[in-house]
């Protein structure tokens, strides 16, 4: 059942692969088969769970097939990086485990500085990387050069950090190679599927109500991504998660200016297995808003004080969109619901944006000009206000776990919350302290605490 998806990211119009017949009951039930829900499925069968997996579009249709690929501990969050050192290790096994078709390659991760200011913010991140034994160094100007062909006159960055041992990998082949992983252990998956709400009764959860049927289960996790707050809301939860779409280019086939992953104030790039590049904005995401924009404003003004240049505002969300001013909020469960609606988010990229990024690839390597463009596309990214994740049980709903909210990172630490996830739904102990991610910090007075932005 292999399918390299090698073109681009997955959309609506990418086959369905996975249609297993609904069962009557499961230990647990996974909404969402993006990067999250399929490394949860996937420990969660390990750990003798029977488990099924329902997407209303396609797995790794949405964000997990759109992201940068970058599989990071630098610039990581004190809180998650222990459990991306644990994600990291996961990825060398599972990679080996798939074939390599994951496209996992250890090629270093650079953040770089054009200014001596930016240098050492930077650099203040050291400090957690020695606390956690990453490794992870300083680099000159001159260390620099050694890394990165800069052109005959390209831009000068003051220096940068590394951490050598970072990865890459392929996101629209490496989520589906997982799928595949978890389904010939015998975790069941269906696409085209949507879960339309939750079955509750006294108080707490029984089963899924999907648009093929319903399924009996006592373990819910919602990993749905930009769709988790709609679903919550109608089940009146809250939280305030919103979405930014980021457009991200690839280039055609280039010469190795650096090999690794490397991002400045403006340019993130990624080489590809192929010999292109991943083009993406460092500093520039768009909002679409809406009611839950509204609703969540205050909560968000300390990042939008951190960030403010960052995030462009537009009037509001296309038609269909989870927080669109014409997105139903509530609906029956043998109503079609907004999930059915809008198969997967397949946002249009930002045009201007895509040139922008072709302008300062050719600053930096001046040599090589303009690239010509492959392809583009953009993803919706679920945010929240801290920029980090719900990673938790809900109190006032035993049964239902979220996973929500990875701001952008949840790519490269998927198998770690995935197996913490596997972990809290099997009620045994994570190894790694989940207070950061608690479903309550919003709401019982707590500080809001921002997070690495990038």
């Amino acid at each position: 059942m292999s399918d390299n998806h090698a073109v681009g990211p997955i959309t609506a119009k990418s086959a369905v692969r996975f249609q297993d017949p609904l069962p009557d009951a499961v230990d647990a039930v996974i909404i969402g088969g993006g990067v999250i829900g399929m490394f949860t499925a996937l420990f969660l069968n390990r750990r003798g769970s029977r488990v099924l997996v329902c997407e209303k579009g396609r797995i790794a249709g949405e964000q997990s097939s759109r992201n940068w690929g970058w599989v990071r501990k630098q610039g990581r969050d004190p809180a998650e990086l222990p459990i991306m050192i644990e994600a990291d290790h996961l990825w060398d096994s599972l990679d080996k485990q798939v074939g390599g078709r994951t496209g996992l390659a250890r090629k270093g991760i650079f953040y770089l500085a054009s200014t001596q200011k930016e240098l050492e913010r930077h650099a203040e991140w050291l400090d957690v990387a020695r606390t956690h034994q990453v490794e992870a160094r300083m680099m000159s100007k001159a260390d620099l050069a050694e890394h990165i062909d800069q052109g005959r006159s390209g831009h000068s960055w003051a220096g940068g950090i590394m951490t050598p041992n970072d990865a890459r990998a392929e996101p629209w082949q490496a989520v589906p190679a997982v799928a595949d992983l978890a389904h010939e252990e015998g975790v069941m998956l269906r696409e085209d599927c949507a879960v339309r709400g939750l079955d509750v009764e006294g108080g707490r959860v029984t089963g899924v109500v999907t648009e093929a049927g319903t399924v009996k289960t006592d373990q819910v996790v919602l990993a749905g991504g930009a769709w988790s707050s709609l679903f919550l809301r109608r089940h009146g939860l809250s939280i305030p998660q919103l979405s930014v779409r980021s457009t991200v280019a690839r280039t055609v086939p280039l010469p190795a200016v650096v090999d690794g992953n490397a991002v400045d104030e403006t340019l993130a790039t990624r080489r590809r297995q192929d010999g292109s590049y991943t083009l993406a904005p460092s500093d520039y995401t768009e909002h679409f808003v809406g009611r839950d924009s509204v609703r969540n404003l205050f909560k968000y003004l300390p990042v939008l004080k951190h960030s403010l240049n960052e995030t462009a505002l537009r009037p509001g969300a296309p038609k269909d969109f989870p927080d669109a001013w014409g997105t139903a909020r509530s609906w029956e469960n043998d109503e079609v619901s907004p999930f059915e609606r809008m198969r997967v988010l397949d946002p249009a990229p930002n045009r201007k944006i895509v040139e922008g990024l072709r302008a300062h690839f050719a600053e930096r390597f001046p040599d090589l000009g303009k690239p010509d463009i492959e392809n583009s596309w953009a993803g919706m990214i679920d945010a929240m206000p801290d920029v980090v994740p719900i990673v938790d049980r809900v109190p006032a709903l035993p049964g239902l776990v979220i996973a929500t909210g990875m701001s952008g990172h949840g790519f490269g630490i998927g198998p770690g919350f995935g197996k913490v996830i596997a972990d809290i739904v099997a009620d045994k102990p994570t190894g790694h302290d989940l207070t950061r991610f608690r479903f309550s910090r919003f709401s019982d007075g707590s500080k809001i605490r921002i997070g690495p932005t990038l």
